[in-house]
Order: structure tokens, then sequence, then C-alpha cells
């Protein structure tokens, strides 16, 4: 083991990342500064450094990228991987995990952006011989639906986010199999943050937290207030198709064994299970792909035209300096 640890807080944004984040920070796990603030969706913090949401968000949105946090596509992963192995991608997460393990043995990272980038930091981790854990947050779909509706908007469908859900979640499991993981439930955390976290530390051994004692920090007893659940989700108030709100429900019910009290919940069984319902995912929305595209096609053609571009007077005019081109104005309108 390594004396310096980097504790990856993952898991769908609203899903409880900040909260677990904010409990890690206040036990003694650096949360790396300055952090962005906190604002009345989160208006006890979001637990995220502000280097990182800005290199993610760099990412994401590079144009071979493209890709938004509630992404449904599987095919997605293959672009965010890909950006994420070039070298001056590494070089930059590198650096800038350098400096801060510098200062700090012990770093806790969180953003909803992570997962999309899990084999990026990992890389980087082992060449910096840091011993990487990951940490995913579980909570009912239908609750992250109903918060993201609230503090997100509308922009994009309850439909659309359950399947990102279904994607980013199976995901994840895949990338963190036989790595040093836990799995946290938003609702266990709440209830017993002391429990958790002693239950997180023995799993990825992680003394600090394994042998946790809540009399010594007593404000995050304030900290951890159960009225911050604020979104209790209910599918009857969603119009969501069968097929995708039973492969969610088969998703939610098998990640669930992984945050079990023993830790037995991770096995052979299990993880066909969920391999299952990776491929029955990628079915499905391979075959909506295929019955959308009348629709795909109708709303390329909509597409406005570009603008054509300016003929060869124009294009040199506006490589003459605006100053001159006012004097040259000035002096035509004399004659």
């Amino acid at each position: 083991m390594s004396d310096r640890r980097l504790l990856l807080v993952v898991g769908v944004g609203r899903s409880g990342t900040s909260l677990l984040a904010g409990v890690l920070g206040q036990v003694g796990v650096h949360v790396p500064q300055p952090e962005v603030i906190a604002d009345a969706t989160n208006p006890r913090g979001f637990g995220e450094p502000r280097w990182v949401v800005g290199f993610h968000r760099r990412l994401m949105r590079a144009p071979a990228v493209n890709v938004h946090v509630f992404d449904a596509r599987p095919q997605a992963f293959e672009r965010t991987a890909a950006i994420g192995a070039r070298p001056a991608t590494r070089e930059a997460l590198r650096t800038w995990l350098g400096a801060e393990f510098a200062a700090k043995p012990a770093i806790v990272v969180k953003d909803p952006r992570s997962g999309w980038f899990l084999p990026l930091w990992m890389a980087c981790s082992e060449e910096l011989a840091v011993d990487c854990s990951c940490v995913t947050m579980l909570r009912h779909p239908a609750e992250i639906l109903a918060s993201a509706r609230a503090s997100y908007g509308t922009w994009q469908s309850d439909t659309s986010r359950l399947a990102g859900w279904v994607n980013q979640m199976l995901e994840t499991e895949r990338a963190t199999r036989g790595r040093s993981r836990a799995f946290i439930r938003y609702e266990d955390l709440l209830a017993d943050w002391e429990r958790e976290l002693r239950r997180v530390g023995a799993q990825v051994a992680f003394p600090a937290l394994a042998g946790i004692d809540r009399a010594d920090f007593p404000a995050v007893d304030e900290f951890v207030d159960p009225t911050l659940r604020r979104n209790r989700g209910d599918w009857a108030a969603m119009d969501i198709p069968a097929g995708l709100l039973a492969l969610a429900d088969e998703v939610w019910d098998a990640l669930q064994s992984l945050a079990l009290p023993d830790g037995d919940g991770d096995g052979p069984a299990l993880r066909a299970r969920l391999d299952a319902a990776h491929a029955a995912y990628r079915t499905v929305y391979g075959d909506a792909e295929t019955i959308a595209e009348s629709s795909i096609i109708a709303a390329r053609r909509r597409r406005p035209a570009p603008p054509a571009a300016p003929g060869w007077r124009v294009a040199i005019a506006r490589r003459v300096p605006v100053s001159l081109r006012r004097r040259i104005r000035a002096a035509l309108s004399r004659r």
C-alpha cells in the first residue's frame, strides 16, 4: 500500500455524491481547492474541485467527444476513453495530481463527470504510485430524475435521463471491477454516516475511515441532514417506456447487492446479471436509434443552411483596421 490515497467519489449527478464528498472532507480527507461555490441546488456545497470540473468539461465539449453528463449513448464511453488516452490529456491530469499530493497525502475528488474518465484517473494514479479507490453512490433512479428535473430543468426528458442513468451505472460498475471499490446507498449514508464510512474504509483498506469515531467529528451530524432528501421520485408520475423502466429496475436491484453490510454481494453471479443487463441495454438503445432514424434525418434537414462565404471584396475590406476604414469613408464622403 502506498502512503498516498486517492478516493474517487463517483455516481450519476443528484445521487448524493456531494454529501459523501462533504463528509469525507470534514473527517480529514482533503478536497482540493478552490471548490465549486454552493448554490440553491446544493446549499451545503458540491465538494468539487474547480480544476477537475473545468478539466472534465473541456474534454467532454471537445468536438471529437461531444458528450453530456446524462448521455445515454453506449458509444459515448468510447469517445471519452479516446480523448482520455491522449498523452496531453494524461499529462495534464498527472501534473495536477502530482501537485496536490505534494501537499496532502489523502485526497477526495468528486465530480459527476468523473465516471466518464475512470480509466484515465486510474492510469494516472498508477503512474504516480497512488492508491486509487472508487466509492460509488447509489440512489433510486426515480429520486435522481425528480432531483435532476428540479435542478437542471426539462431540456432533457425523464426517459432520456433514465437511459443515461442505466448507461452510466452499468459502465461505472464494469470500469471498477477488480479494483479497490465500495458502494454506498444514499439513504444508508443519511441514516448512519459513521457506519457507512467504517464499512467503506474496511472494503478499500483505508484505516483512517475504518476506525472513524463520530464523537471526534460532531459537526458531521449537523452536515448530514436527512431533510436534504427533498426529492422522492415516483415512477407513476413519469411517462417512461415500460421496457426501459423494467431494465432500470433490474439494474437498480442488482446494484444494491454491492452495498450489503457484509460486502459479500459482489461475485460471479451478480457480475453475470449485470453483464446481461449491459447487453440488453445496448440492444435496446441500438433498436431505438434504428427506429428513430427517420426523425434524425428530418431534424438534420431542418437545420438552417450555413451563411454564404463573403465575397473577395468584403474579405479584403475586413482586413483593413476599423480606424482606417472610417478615415477612408470620411474622405470619400467629402468628394
